[in-house]
């Protein structure tokens, strides 16, 4: 059989706070309903999801969790960063809600990705579908770039910032005379969105601080560009 279509069914704790925020990113509610059981739907364009309340849900404790895989994760993140300036005035990167930046992921064989974090705390992990992706993202051989890489796997897809933010603290505290300047800036305005995502706006600061002093020739600005510009919103985000 064909056609087939499955729609994720996730937990939250308010449907009225969850169809605020999808509607923040472009989803139109579909369904809604308080009894007997309280539930939304809302949809963006082939993107289908609902939610059921369940009283006293703790965000915080959430499993829920679905992939979304797309040809444009690029794409879709900018409808929902422009989404999130028009409501917020500024791309939500701590606390819940909250959104990751589409990153290569080395535990979905380097393919692109990000995460939705909703006010239900179910993360909705986009990715970027292999069948229509272009050559995976390098491996990384530089040390910093595979710190990096570990790091990102700990905090964008399993949660464990914490291990993250040592695993990079551990690299940082080790310079090396052949690190890559780029590769440090890339370390240290991750490690700046990862203190953010700690609550921690202090260690965010310097850590940009650290980025915008580190000595680039103009070949290595260009690469660092995507980084900088990950770190003005970061810096947006702390005022």
């Amino acid at each position: 059989m064909t056609n087939e279509r499955t729609v994720p069914l996730l937990p939250c704790a308010s449907i009225d706070d969850i169809e605020t925020f999808y509607g923040v990113l472009g989803f139109r509610t579909t369904y809604k309903q308080r009894k007997p059981n309280a539930c939304v739907g809302v949809q963006r364009e082939d993107l289908h999801l609902q939610f059921f309340e369940i009283a006293g849900f703790d965000p915080e404790q959430s499993y829920g969790s679905c992939l979304v895989l797309t040809a444009d994760i690029e794409g879709l993140h900018r409808a929902f960063a422009t989404g999130m300036r028009a409501a917020y005035g500024k791309v939500l990167v701590s606390g819940t809600p909250r959104m990751t930046r589409p990153r290569a992921r080395k535990n979905a064989d380097r393919l692109g990705g990000f995460t939705v974090i909703d006010p239900g705390g179910n993360w909705i992990r986009v990715f970027r579908d292999a069948a229509t992706a272009p050559m995976p993202a390098a491996t990384p051989v530089g040390r910093l770039a595979k710190a990096l890489a570990n790091a990102v796997v700990q905090a964008d897809s399993r949660g464990s910032v914490g291990q993250a933010v040592r695993i990079l603290d551990s690299a940082l505290a080790r310079p090396q005379a052949d690190d890559d300047p780029v590769e440090q800036v890339e370390v240290l305005v991750y490690r700046a969105e990862l203190a953010m995502v700690l609550h921690d706006p202090n260690t965010a600061a310097e850590m940009l601080a650290r980025a915008q002093s580190v000595t680039l020739t103009e070949d290595e600005s260009e690469r660092a560009a995507p980084a900088f510009d990950n770190a003005a919103e970061l810096a947006a985000a702390l005022r």
